[in-house]
């Protein structure tokens, strides 16, 4: 754990079940490999997880039996660690490294940018080998202008214990990569001869593993493992597929057959996914189906009532199945990885690798400043525990923010309507320290502010209405853009409707939900009798129904959100004014405000903009910029509270 990292109280439930075969599970990290420093849920580093790795694959060796790690991409875009580097991940990759992964895939974050593409082309996929998966993702060679795969298109290999894997890492339908590389749509990609040939390999296939930066719930609109699973189930019915997914930044376990299942592991060092499975025909298997002295899977692949549907339209196996199942989300944390690291107590449980890569990430903190303090947050503000405009919800905290501190001085008396998008936040701003590593977790983008002067207040006071009652505001993604909305990555915070806070009807499905936060992961909770003493946190329901979450958590809840907030500044003491400076993100000026505006009457044109502040002064810069002023109290010595979805 990083030395100003918060410990966790709440204990797992249960040693997990070892069988056959075995996975750990990691995606969409996006740089949180200091962990979250303020949240206790989630404390852990990537040493910490080193040292873990290490143990569990000791622990495999001595039950004989197969332990595979696995990672579906994304790997910064959301932390300072990842973040202040230039390009982002030249110094979080490294530290990423130092996992001994079997198998990896590409995530669309790896593609937005050129010179980020570039390096995972020529340093990370070249770290990992055959290991790292891309069989969809090519990018151009600049040695000889010709399209080559970023990594292997497949991996075929025979594990320690004798098991003979097909792999692939196919990453979704992804169209917002740079013009340096290209993303082979998986529709196309099914049919090119060499998948195909690996389908039908020369070489007894035991079990296929399909990896992706992609969702593993075929009914979300983006998800191409329906394809790939029928593409392989209709060719081989014979043979188990086990899929692992990423990319919609939730807990799911789904289920497609009797042989064949999914599991995708949430999001920002906040779950490490556990999968196992037995009952692998394999003639070439030399360890244990059962191994002794630990909890065994003992689920066969079957929906429970009640839970979700994947809506595959399966085609059912030639064969009958003897394969069984389990799966747990584990919270990121040290108590976790301890407790699951059997005889591995606080004082043995670190590897010296383990707290190398500790040691490297306080080492990389400092050196790129991100432990220097603005000020203290007084409370936890979160995007969607409370709702809209009540105290704690972060959106209030913005109308203060951007009224007090987004001023062009030589305007400054002049009454001012400030319009930011709500997918311009990435993440909650917890109690405690907030530091310049703090400003890219929260608000990362580097959008400028723009305005159009002296609008009729009557004009300018209904653009908030028609912006929220209309699409979500992206900006276009161009050849490098690197900084698009949240809502073009994933993060979005979705307006569902106002009864979406009262208890769900059981028949909800993954569909309704697929893109949500960890206030409210996945499709509600099924369980009604809570104890008091349970902390806050994930609460998880999928297709083996409700059992899935490593520690039991109490629901935190989730309030819809609008697209975009308003703050008011410089208004008159009584009556409202005239005229109003309309202060709102670059992005969203020329494509939606100007329209707003006009549709209630006003004659704009693109040509009506002009910048209001710099350039330097971006979405990223008034946090900072509010917490140097406003929240000096306590510094050095902030008071730090228990995390997202607590009172303390």
């Amino acid at each position: 754990m990083q030395p100003d990292a918060q410990g966790a109280v709440a204990s797992p439930r249960a040693p997990l079940a070892w069988g056959q075969l075995n996975f750990l599970h990691t995606t969409d990290t996006h740089g949180w490999l200091e962990g979250h420093i303020k949240e206790q849920n989630y404390g852990a580093d990537w040493g910490d997880y080193v040292s873990f790795t290490r143990h569990m694959k000791h622990k495999a060796g001595n039950l004989g039996v197969d332990l595979l790690l696995v990672d579906t991409g994304d790997l910064h875009d959301g932390n300072g660690l990842s973040d202040a580097s230039t390009p982002n991940g030249a110094v979080s990759n490294p530290i990423f490294e130092n996992v001994d992964y079997d198998l990896l895939t590409i995530g669309n974050h790896e593609l937005y940018v050129s010179d980020v593409a570039y390096e995972t082309f020529n340093q990370f996929s070249k770290v990992y080998g055959d290991r790292y998966i891309t069989s969809n993702v090519q990018i151009i060679n600049p040695a000889t202008g010709k399209l080559e795969y970023i990594g292997s298109r497949y991996r075929y290999f025979t594990t320690d214990h004798g098991l003979r894997i097909m792999a692939f890492g196919v990453l979704y339908d992804f169209t917002g990569n740079s013009n340096v590389s290209k993303v082979i749509k998986t529709r196309d990609l099914v049919k090119e001869s060499w998948f195909l040939d690996a389908i039908y390999y020369s070489q007894p296939i035991d079990l296929f593993v399909v990896i992706g930066h992609n969702p593993i719930r075929t009914t979300v609109s983006s998800s191409t493992f329906g394809i790939l699973y029928n593409t392989i189930r209709g060719l081989r019915p014979d043979v188990p597929i086990q899929t692992f997914g990423g990319h919609t930044h939730i807990r799911d376990f789904v289920v497609y057959d009797s042989m064949s299942t999914g599991l995708e592991s949430g999001r920002y060092c906040e779950t490490l996914g556990w999968a196992s499975m037995s009952g692998i025909n394999s003639s070439t298997f030399k360890g244990n189906q059962k191994p002794r002295g630990v909890p065994n899977p003992t689920q066969k692949a079957v929906k429970i009532a009640n839970a979700t549907s994947t809506a595959t339209s399966p085609t059912p196996p030639s064969v009958s199945s003897n394969l069984v199942y389990s799966r747990r989300y584990l919270d990121w944390n040290r108590l976790t990885f301890e407790y699951h690291a059997v005889g591995s107590q606080a004082s043995t449980f670190d590897y010296h690798s383990g707290q190398r890569v500790t040691a490297e990430i306080t080492k990389e903190r400092k050196q790129l400043n991100l432990t220097a303090l603005y000020g203290c947050a007084p409370e936890t503000y979160c995007q969607s525990c409370k709702p809209f405009g009540a105290e704690g919800n972060i959106f209030g905290l913005l109308q203060t923010t951007l009224a007090a501190v987004v001023v062009n001085q030589s305007r400054a008396d002049i009454p001012r309507l400030i319009i930011i998008n709500t997918g311009s936040i990435r993440f909650d701003l917890v109690k405690g320290p907030f530091t310049f590593d703090d400003s890219f977790i929260v608000s990362p983008f580097d959008d400028a502010f723009q305005y159009i002067p002296n609008v009729p207040y009557s004009i300018a006071s209904q653009v908030l209405g028609i912006l929220n009652a209309g699409p979500f505001q992206k900006r276009s993604a161009g050849p490098d853009s690197s900084d698009l909305s949240t809502r073009d990555f994933g993060f979005n915070t979705p307006f569902i409707p106002s009864d979406s806070c009262t208890a769900p009807d059981e028949s909800h499905t993954h569909a309704n939900y697929a893109l949500r936060p960890r206030t409210e992961p996945l499709t509600r909770n099924l369980r009604n009798r809570r104890s008091p003493a349970l902390t806050p946190g994930y609460v998880t329901t999928d297709d083996f129904g409700t059992d899935g979450d490593d520690t039991p958590h109490s629901k935190i809840p989730f309030y819809p959100q609008p697209n975009d907030v308003q703050a008011n500044a410089s208004f008159p003491a009584t009556g409202l004014p005239d005229t109003v400076d309309l202060v709102f993100l670059d992005f969203i000026g020329a494509k939606y405000v100007i329209p707003a505006l006009n549709k209630v009457g006003g004659q704009y044109t693109a040509a009506d903009i002009k910048p209001y502040l710099p350039k330097t002064f971006t979405t990223n810069s008034y946090l900072p910029e509010y917490a140097k002023r406003f929240w000096q109290a306590g510094v050095p010595n902030c008071p730090v509270g228990t995390g997202v979805g607590s009172n303390k």
